[in-house]
Parts: structure tokens; sequence; C-alpha cells
């Protein structure tokens, strides 16, 4: 599980969707996988495997400690953050929560990407953080710009198409 950082100093602003998923993680982990954690120590303790040398016993708190750190995270993300108004979201030009198609000319793809605090950053669903290579690249650029960014395969630019929330 990732640390969350915060700055004390203005408020994190998340979309909606990434408050949602890190309000749901934070009730599943206080209610679903507390119990469960819980439970497994209770077992190894009716069983007798309460030693100093249970291996079992030592990953099980090894997990609880790792569960209650990211809810503690979570807690302090939440308590700063706040929900960010459709309205904010500027469409004429790239900012935090736009939703940006852009197209590799080059390679002849194109697809999209929304801009997202880092919190609520994940790849693999096309949110890119504001503070990764390509997002710092298209923060602030209009239709037609080119954003240019170092990768792990080297330079790549993608010319924006199309802004939205």
């Amino acid at each position: 599980m990732e640390e969350l950082e915060i700055e004390a100093s203005q408020p994190l602003l998340l979309t909606a969707e990434g408050h949602k998923r890190l309000q749901d993680e934070l009730t599943h982990l206080t209610t679903n996988k507390r119990a469960e954690i819980a439970e497994r120590i209770r077992e190894s303790k009716d069983h007798g495997e309460y030693s100093e040398d249970n291996n079992e016993l030592d990953e099980v708190k090894m997990e609880q400690a790792i569960v209650e750190e990211r809810i503690n995270s979570l807690k302090a993300v939440l308590a700063s953050s706040e929900i960010l108004n459709t309205k904010q979201i500027p469409t004429d030009y790239v900012g935090l929560g736009s939703r940006v198609k852009v197209e590799d000319r080059d390679r002849g793809f194109d697809f999209e990407v929304r801009l997202v605090a880092s919190v609520e950053a994940d790849p693999d669903k096309d949110l890119i953080s504001d503070e990764s290579p390509m997002g710092q690249s298209l923060l602030g650029l209009k239709v037609g710009d080119v954003a240019e960014f170092e990768a792990p395969a080297g330079k790549i630019k993608y010319e924006i198409v199309k802004i939205s929330r």
C-alpha cells in the first residue's frame, strides 16, 4: 500500500469519484479488514499458537500494522481534502480534473486521460497524476498544443485534441 502525503496549507482537491474510492477503501479497511485480522489473531490464541516464535501470528500482526497505517493515512487525506466541483474543472486549458484526449501522431493512435491528484492516480484506469511527468507536461496546455515529456521509453509527444470535464 502506498503512503499518502498531504500538504497542510491547502485542501487537497479530489474528484468526486476519487474521494468516493478513498472513502470506500477506508470503510472496507475499518469494517471488514480489521475484523478479519482480529479473527485471525483470536484463532491463533485459541489454538495455543500465541508464542514468540509463531511466524503466522507475526505475519498477521505485520498486516495489522500496515492496515492501521493505511487507515490513518486515508483519514488524514480525507480530512484535509475537498471534492473538486465540476465547475472548477477547466475546459479551455488542461487543469486538475480535466479529461484530455491526446493523439500520438508518430504512432497513429489517440486516447483519453484524466488529470487527478496523486493520491487518486491510477494509470491502469487512465487517471494520471498532476505530479507525474505526463501530468506536468499537460498542465496549462490548450487544444492544439503538444505535450512533451521523458518516459522510460524515451521522449514522448502528444498533441492535445480535446479537453472536457
